[in-house]
This record gives structure tokens, C-alpha cells and sequence, in this order.
């Protein structure tokens, strides 16, 4: 029978030698690599007992931040959820009744604020997108966990607390021109 195309190969059939056959240079050859590595300094971190010191933009568990009366940022505006390449932001809005002005800086706010941190990349993108400047990520990593739905965050876990000392500092995320243009209360985002 004649070939449809030209590329046909000879193929070789060589035989192996006696060293080949036992493997025993390709055993050594492991052996060597595998006692190159047992004298180098480890790359592991003993945590919690030990902990790393992390960059001051490191990307860690998120926060939704309060403004600085006490109220929520958040306008429930969906353009972090529509950032997240994850899908892992869910939120319901809500409009702000009657003598909740104290509670939520707009009139609509995110009534639920659930984030999926198994979903979660990390990425940044929820912080960009929101122009209230109402979610951050934290230095904070996110625990550890047995149970899938512990890591479903809500409000009760995100928002910061009201009590203005035990805010986190998120100043070293921001540029400084962002930095700059918060403190001009003339602009419309400061009031």
C-alpha cells in the first residue's frame, strides 16, 4: 500500500543497554537533585507563629467602608459586581426610610452585600469600579475554614465598625492624588 503524503517517518528500534535497562542513571540523577534541595533554606513560614510582613497594597479580605459621621458609602450602585471577573459580589438595594438618614449617607443603599470569598480572586477590580469609595481590600487574610458557607461574607462581617477608632486605615491604598481630592469639600463625592 503507497502513502498519501510524503512525511512518513523510519522509526527506529534501538536497543537499550544494560545500565539503561536497571535505570540506575536515572535513579542516581534523582537521588542527586532530591539531596541538592534537602540543604537549602526552606521557603516556608511557620504561621501563625511566624508571620510574613506583607506589602501595604497587599490584597486581602474586603471592607465596606463608613464615612466619617458613621454612615454607610455604600449606594448599592452594582459596579462592583459588575467589575468582579469572578461574579462572586451579590447585592440587594434598598431605599433609605424615614430616620435612617444616620444610617446611610444616600438614598438607596445595599440592603444585602454578600461576597463569596471562594469565588473571590483577589483582583482589585470591586475597588476600582466603586465610585463611592465604599469597598477596600484589607492586609487582613481571609481565615481558614471547614464549612463552605462561612465563607459567604455579609454586611455583619464587612462593614467596618461604627466607632471611629476602630476603623482600618486603607490610606495606603490610595494615590496621592485621590488623597488630595478627598480634601477638597468643595467636590460633590466629599460632601
Amino acid at each position: 500500500m503507497t502513502s498519501l503524503s510524503n512525511r512518513s517517518k523510519v522509526v527506529s528500534d534501538k536497543k537499550m543497554s544494560f545500565t539503561e535497562r536497571i535505570y540506575l542513571p536515572g535513579i542516581v540523577k534523582g537521588m542527586w537533585i532530591t539531596l541538592k534541595h534537602i540543604f537549602q533554606r526552606k521557603a516556608t513560614v511557620r504561621y501563625p507563629e511566624v508571620t510574613r510582613n506583607f506589602s501595604e497594597i497587599y490584597r486581602g479580605r474586603h471592607v465596606l467602608k463608613r464615612d466619617d459621621e458613621g454612615r454607610e458609602r455604600c449606594t448599592a450602585c452594582g459596579l462592583c459586581a459588575v467589575a468582579c471577573p469572578a461574579e462572586a459580589i451579590t447585592m440587594v438595594a434598598a431605599e433609605r426610610k424615614p430616620g435612617e438618614e444616620n444610617l446611610y449617607r444616600e438614598e438607596k443603599y445595599a440592603s444585602l452585600y454578600e461576597i463569596n470569598m471562594l469565588r473571590c480572586i483577589f483582583c482589585g477590580l470591586c475597588e476600582e469600579a466603586c465610585p463611592k469609595e465604599a469597598i477596600f481590600l484589607t492586609k487582613e487574610i481571609v481565615q481558614a475554614d471547614y464549612k463552605r458557607d462561612r465563607f459567604i461574607y455579609g454586611k455583619d462581617i464587612l462593614v467596618e465598625p461604627a466607632d471611629p477608632d476602630k476603623r482600618i486605615d486603607i490610606s495606603k491604598r490610595q494615590t496621592p492624588d485621590v488623597i488630595k481630592f478627598k480634601k477638597d469639600k468643595k467636590e460633590k463625592h466629599n460632601e
